[in-house]
């Protein structure tokens, strides 16, 4: 009986430390080497490098499956992107079309991701004044409902709900999903 305890001890050890490998990440959202489980996209990561570059030459360059194809083309019209939510983001029209077609095939009603989905969810191109907003979408607001504005707004390491990378450690990776979670001078985040 003794003998048996000690195995079942044993294996249970074993099983408890591969679970730890299995589930432990590098603090950026990506899994030490020898994991066997890898942090996924849950919103597909931006793979256009003009869109990458134009774009993320300012701000995060937001992953297409953040808004549906109808708010991409507001976003992109060359009268909104003379105001570009207060700059002046004008391009090129070769880039501009270039990159609205990267957007508007990729955008949140055309991505099988099931995130992304939801992000096109109840949007409404003509509620609200102004250009569509990631921010005002139904299901942006739903998942950030709980969070106090002043871990966000009143957090000078934050600012605002816009800057994502600040607290989803692999936004850039499109890498959502609340285990990523790292709130500046708050620490993990959970509901």
């Amino acid at each position: 009986m003794t003998h048996r305890k000690g195995i079942l001890i044993l294996l249970g050890l074993v099983t408890l430390g591969a679970v730890g490998v299995a589930v432990s990440d590098d603090g950026n959202g990506n899994v030490k080497r020898g994991g066997w489980l890898t942090s996924r996209a849950d919103v597909a990561p931006v793979a256009n490098a003009t869109y990458g570059g134009e774009c993320g030459s300012c701000h995060l360059a937001y992953q297409p499956g953040l808004l549906p194809a109808q708010a991409w083309a507001q976003v992109m019209d060359p009268a909104a992107l003379g105001d570009h939510y207060g700059d002046d983001a004008s391009l090129a029209e070769t880039l501009r079309t270039g990159i609205l077609a990267y957007l508007t095939a990729h955008a949140a009603d055309q991505a099988s991701e099931v995130r992304s989905r939801a992000f096109a969810v109840g949007f409404d191109a003509k509620a609200g004044t102004g250009l569509p907003r990631i921010t005002e979408t139904r299901y942006f607001k739903r998942k950030h409902d709980r969070v106090p504005t002043s871990l966000v707004a009143g957090n000078p390491d934050v600012g605002s709900f816009s800057q994502c990378p600040a607290c989803h450690r692999g936004a850039a990776k499109g890498i959502y999903n609340d285990s990523q979670i790292d709130i500046p001078g708050h620490g993990p985040w959970g509901d």
